[in-house]
Formats: C-alpha cells, sequence, structure tokens
C-alpha cells in the first residue's frame, strides 16, 4: 500500500466516521491545575489569566478576541528535553527546534486505573510494562507510552488533582527501572493523566523525578495533564500531541487529539 492511498483511506475514514477523533486534552483557564513545588526548590507558575481585548465593542466593534498569561506547562502541555537541566545541552530540544514528525506518532496505552484507584502513589515498573506487552504486543520505537490512570476525573479540582497532604503530593507515576527500560525501547515519549510526568512524591526517590531526569536526558519528551485515555485501545491510536513553535520554548499546553476506530 502506497503512502498517497494509506492518506486518501485515512481521510476517507475521518469523513465517514469510522476513524474518529478523541480529545485528549483539558479545557485550559482560570480555574486549571498547576503543579505547585516546595518554595526551596521552585516559584509556582502563575495562575492562568484570560483578559479581554475586545467583544464587539468600543474596542473592536466587528471582532473579538483575548489576550492571556499563563506558564509553558500549564493545563494538558508538553515537555520539550531543554525543559530539565539533563537535557539543556540538546539543540533541537525546544518547542520551536524539535522535528515536527515527532508531534505525531502511534500510542501504547497502558491502563492503571484500578492500580492508581486503590494506591495513590501507585508507580508503574518495568516489569508492569513487560507484562502489558506480553498481553498486547511490544512496544514499537519512536511510540508513545500513555499510562492511563484515570486521574483526569479530578482535573476540575484541584486539591484533588494535586491530592497534597502533611508528607507531600500523592499521585501515581512510574519507577527509574521503567523510564530506563522505555528508553532502551528507544520510545518518543511518555504521558500521563496527572499533574506531571513524575510521580507526586518523585522527589523522595534515589534517583529524583525519574521521568524528568531520564526522557530529557535522552532527548525524550512528556506529556501531562492529558485526559479521555480510558476512549483509547491499548494499541492502535495515533496520537498527536503539537506543542506551540514558542521560541526556545521549554515546553507548551497542547491539544492533544488521539484518532482512533470507532468501533
Amino acid at each position: 500500500m502506497t503512502a498517497q492511498k494509506t492518506l486518501s483511506d485515512l481521510a476517507v475514514a475521518l469523513l465517514d466516521g469510522s476513524v474518529r477523533v478523541v480529545d485528549c486534552a483539558a479545557p485550559l483557564g482560570p480555574n486549571t491545575p498547576l503543579l505547585k513545588l516546595p518554595p526551596e526548590l521552585a516559584v509556582d507558575t502563575p495562575k492562568i489569566e484570560i483578559h479581554e481585548i475586545a467583544r464587539y465593542n468600543e474596542t473592536g466593534p466587528w471582532w473579538a478576541w483575548n489576550w492571556l498569561k499563563l506558564g509553558e506547562h500549564s493545563g494538558t502541555h508538553f515537555d520539550a528535553p531543554q525543559h530539565w537541566i539533563t537535557g539543556k545541552d540538546y539543540p533541537d530540544g525546544t518547542t520551536d527546534t524539535i522535528d515536527p514528525q515527532a508531534f505525531v506518532a502511534p500510542a501504547n496505552v497502558i491502563d492503571c486505573s484500578r492500580e492508581a484507584a486503590e494506591n495513590n502513589d501507585f508507580l508503574l515498573t518495568a516489569d508492569g510494562v513487560k507484562a502489558w506487552e506480553a498481553e498486547y504486543g511490544e512496544i514499537g520505537e519512536g511510540e508513545w507510552v500513555l499510562m492511563r490512570t484515570d486521574w483526569d476525573q479530578y482535573n476540575t479540582d484541584e486539591d484533588k488533582f494535586l491530592n497534597t497532604d502533611a508528607t507531600g503530593p500523592h499521585t501515581p507515576g512510574v519507577t527509574a527501572d521503567c523510564v530506563e527500560y522505555l528508553m532502551e525501547k528507544n520510545v518518543l515519549g511518555f504521558g500521563t493523566q496527572c499533574i506531571g510526568t513524575d510521580a507526586g512524591m518523585a522527589a523522595t526517590f534515589d534517583l529524583p523525578f525519574p521521568a524528568h531526569n531520564l526522557l530529557h536526558k535522552n532527548n525524550r519528551y512528556g506529556l501531562a495533564s492529558l485526559t479521555n485515555l480510558d476512549k483509547l485501545p491499548p494499541k492502535g491510536a495515533i496520537f498527536i500531541a503539537n506543542p506551540l513553535k514558542i521560541v526556545r520554548g521549554t515546553g507548551s499546553p497542547v491539544r492533544a487529539l488521539a484518532l482512533v476506530p470507532a468501533s
């Protein structure tokens, strides 16, 4: 089958509804939950602001538009390699220099929703990924790996979404050996439904923040605050996550989309 025929078939499938588009992004606005780190580590991202320029009035009689104030890593967002110190030297590690071929790729969706419901600090390990592969098939080079936890059910309530108590935040994530295994397979990147690619307690790990440290050390990408992963099959979806082309951008909010068979 030629590439032209493949694209023609996809166009027909999109038009006739046999391939549908799943929205995997959360709404972006003043109530969007934002990451909070201990003050000794970082300054918090300011709340998102949406300011009106005009709305069919004296400042613009025939049009409406706004200006925005938001952090690069707000809401459903893309982490570029230069987001982390381990990826700071990659010349193609910012949102304006990444090859756009990286923004569209097959997705592997690992369902950890039951484990996350039972244990907010659940960690996906390399053995867990291997067990998933034994059931669904090998994860291929250049593919996304997405961790489904159904944590998006909390993204309209910042307290539940961040799930912080006196000991720190408690959200599911991955172990260092899990990310190391994914790097051996040369995946495109890793995505999660939580506020960031790392578990809530990742600052306390032997290798702190293993997802950030290892993904970006290997010039790979992260996705956070994804939604609707329960609507994707374990394999077979095409995932689209294209950041804004921000000059020297370390990340960007995205309207993440998945193409899935309607059946």
